[in-house]
């Protein structure tokens, strides 16, 4: 495929400014929203494909969230895209000042396999709602999602606004070595380094989400039954193939067995199963056999079953689980739980701290001065408290990561941000001013530039 000319035609189209009025970008948020609506079916059935999973979990967690985000979106645009009034200093009145966001022009979007029809449309509407024109190519590992998305863009939009670029490594690395206007990549670190040495080249902006270990740790204090119903949930869903699910659980010692016995009980009391259409499959053999290499058969609490014709993993809960072990090493992306006990919260916000910054972060407690401790001493790209996941739900919370878990952050006005430019605009009358700018220097100008300044 000839990416060049992919680029060249939007690029082209977007200096037509067609892209930038108000009226425009609804029509494309319009024309995505239908597009979803109408191939709802066909999207259940691709993820489906690739994952065995229910139509009730991919309108959870693929549809309803895109529905809401190009609601959103609409609902407010005209309040995003509007210059805002900033105060003008001393020495530029009269005068006045404004910040207008512009659309940064050709993005090119990077999906992940795990979510594959949400994290590839969800940039890709926050870049059309910007005022941008879409290249998107999607993960190769999801290939019937891939496809399925392919073909309804392909349908409802003009390429040279919005076109899907399918393929794996080496389609990836070409489309890499064109010129965009902005690069949006969800994935793992070792290739979101990849891909910002790419962008370097042109030195296109990015946004990198990531991922990491995420730490979750229950206190003496915490409702017990509630936060296990919580964390298990959020840790098996998508079978833990979550970027954002609790990636190994701290317990207090006085607790530890006691959350043990919950742990299991309400995996059992869920029932997790393919037939019962609250599970999925590990997305590839290649993941599957990772997975099983990282349980310790003597440490098995509940779960470690494994059915290769399947490709699923019950979930699985490992107990007495030291830092040093191979789970503890990588992050997990799958159905299994390490839990280890603690004697000293300070000594857990040490070992969070000293590894690198995870992509979220949930503590389970009541303990105010362990709550205020948690979000002041540790750096993350956001969390919870008291649940887990949940965060990523509330389109008023930016979403990204920080340090080795990512950069920038979307969903919502965030997200309208990630794909614009914020222009400073400075607008100066015609009117007879000081002329202490200008020539000849003297030491009288020079007092009265200091005393404006406010020099002492």
């Amino acid at each position: 495929m000839d990416y060049s000319t992919i680029v060249t035609k939007q690029r082209t189209y977007f200096q037509s400014q067609q892209t930038k009025p108000l009226a425009a970008r609804k029509a494309q948020l319009k024309l995505f929203k239908q597009m979803l609506v109408v191939n709802e079916t066909s999207i259940y059935e691709a993820v489906h494909a690739d994952f065995h999973k229910s139509a009730h979990e991919a309108f959870l967690t693929e549809f309803a969230i895109l529905i809401k985000d190009i609601d959103e979106a609409r609902a407010k645009l005209s309040d995003w895209m509007q210059a805002k009034r900033v105060p003008t200093n001393l020495v530029n009145l009269p005068g006045r000042s404004r910040i207008q966001p512009e659309p940064l022009g050709v993005c090119l979007v990077i999906g992940a396999w795990n979510y594959p029809v949400q994290l590839s449309f969800a940039p890709a509407i926050a870049a059309l709602a910007a005022g941008n024109t879409v290249v998107l190519k999607p993960s190769e590992l999801a290939a019937t999602s891939a496809q399925c998305m392919a073909d309804i863009v392909a349908e409802y939009f003009d390429p040279k606004i919005f076109t899907v670029v399918l393929g794996g490594v080496p389609e990836t690395t070409a489309l890499l070595s064109e010129r965009f206007d902005k690069i949006f990549f969800t994935g793992s670190p070792a290739v979101g380094k990849i891909v910002y040495q790419a962008a370097a080249q042109h030195l296109t902006p990015v946004t990198l989400e990531l991922g990491g270990k995420s730490p979750a740790v229950i206190t003496p204090s915490a409702a017990l039954p509630t936060a296990i119903k919580r964390l298990v949930w959020a840790k098996f869903l998508n079978a833990g193939q979550t970027c954002i699910a609790p990636d190994y659980l701290f317990v207090h010692s006085s607790i530890y067995q006691q959350c043990l016995d919950l742990l299991g009980q309400e995996i059992k009391k869920n029932q997790y199963a393919l037939d019962n259409h609250n599970y999925v499959q590990i997305i590839n053999e290649r993941n599957l056999e990772r997975l099983s290499k990282l349980i310790d058969p003597n440490k098995i609490v509940y779960g470690g079953q494994i059915d290769q014709s399947t490709r699923t993993i019950a979930p699985t809960i490992l107990k007495d689980i030291t830092t040093t072990e191979p789970i503890m090493q990588e992050e997990i992306f799958g159905p299994l739980l390490p839990v280890l006990p603690y004697s000293d919260f300070n000594e857990v916000l040490q070992y969070i701290a000293h590894n690198e910054k995870p992509l979220s972060a949930y503590l389970f407690s009541n303990n105010k001065t362990e709550q205020t401790r948690w979000t002041q001493q540790l750096s993350f790209g956001g969390g919870c408290i008291n649940d887990a996941i949940m965060h990523i739900t509330n389109p008023n919370l930016p979403f990204g990561g920080v340090g080795n878990s990512g950069m920038g952050a979307y969903h919502g006005k965030a997200g309208f941000d990630c794909f614009s430019h914020q222009k400073a605009i400075f607008e100066k009358p015609n009117l007879l001013e000081a002329p202490l700018k200008y020539p000849p220097y003297t030491k009288a100008k020079m007092t009265w530039i200091k005393r404006l300044l406010k020099f002492s």
